[in-house]
């Protein structure tokens, strides 16, 4: 099992950091940003872009993957969204993993001036954001033409680091998004379904990772590794709320074949409302033993 953690773009640098530099040195295996625009409560609070938030914290570690939890075609395009990837890849020397979604109907989606597509509509277009990018990604010289993204002539040189390019993690929860994991991702990432209720949240994480697989078995994957990624604070409960608490969850997300989780670096209020000594504990006890 390995364990990540995101630290939102929300402190200035000189904040910001030393986070980065303790989660590598606490033992994290990958440590992600939020790729928004704004973000629920959060959105009249102070807030950085992701890719240059990396870009530092990749000049600040040197073991540390990193990533983006998780980037949309809500307000990106995959063309020059690949130029953003390779110079990314490059300045953290081949640690990138991307974690890419269909986009949400919030902040993101109405923000640019564009109206809010229908949850169907979302998965098309990011059908074709995904293709798109890995086509730019790995070939010379791409021309696409889709409903929702063109592309003419775009260019791959250099190239990523990482060959044939940088990982992707497709979060999906739906069936259709689950067939784009098992084609385009190195990794799946599930957040589980809303719930208040916590038994009823890990029931739901057990059955979409048993459709997860069936959806492998489907599109003939099933000998090509794909890594299982859990989300564990979209659950009714704070994962880094204690040790104790921290402990139950890995072991349940392992017996249900997850290979990583994700949690969050504490914040001094809602959400993921915690306290970072309990990271500090966490590091000590329990990482060290995964």
């Amino acid at each position: 099992m390995r364990v990540g953690i995101v630290i939102l773009p929300e402190h200035r640098w000189w904040a910001a950091e030393p986070l980065w530099r303790m989660a590598e040195e606490y033992g994290f295996a990958h440590g992600w940003t939020y790729d928004h625009l704004g973000y629920g409560s959060l959105v009249d609070k102070p807030w950085f872009d992701a890719v240059p938030t990396l870009t530092a914290a990749a000049t600040a570690t040197s073991t540390l993957r990193l990533g983006t939890l998780v980037s949309s075609p809500n307000f990106r395009h995959p063309v020059h969204f690949a130029r953003e990837l390779t110079a990314l890849d490059d300045i953290a020397d081949g640690r990138i993993t991307l974690g890419i979604g269909a986009g949400g109907i919030g902040f993101d989606a109405h923000v640019l001036g564009g109206s809010e597509l229908p949850a169907s509509a979302r998965v098309d277009r990011f059908a074709e954001f995904v293709e798109l990018l890995d086509l730019v990604l790995t070939r010379d010289n791409t021309t696409y033409r889709g409903e929702h993204f063109t592309a003419v002539e775009a260019r791959r040189a250099p190239g990523c680091v990482q060959a044939p390019r940088l990982p992707f993690v497709v979060a999906a929860n739906g069936t259709r998004m689950m067939r784009l994991a098992a084609r385009f991702g190195r990794g799946w990432l599930t957040t589980g379904r809303y719930t208040d209720d916590l038994n009823t949240w890990w029931r739901s994480v057990a059955d979409l990772s048993m459709r997860f697989t069936d959806v492998v078995a489907e599109e003939g994957r099933e000998g090509r590794r794909i890594d299982r990624y859990l989300s564990v604070d979209a659950a009714p409960a704070y994962s880094l709320s204690s040790v104790e608490y921290f402990r139950d969850v890995v072991g349940r997300a392992g017996e249900l074949g997850f290979t990583d989780v994700i949690s969050h670096w504490p914040r001094p209020e809602e959400p993921y409302a915690g306290k970072e000594s309990t990271v500090e504990e966490i590091a000590s006890e329990v990482l060290p033993e995964l």
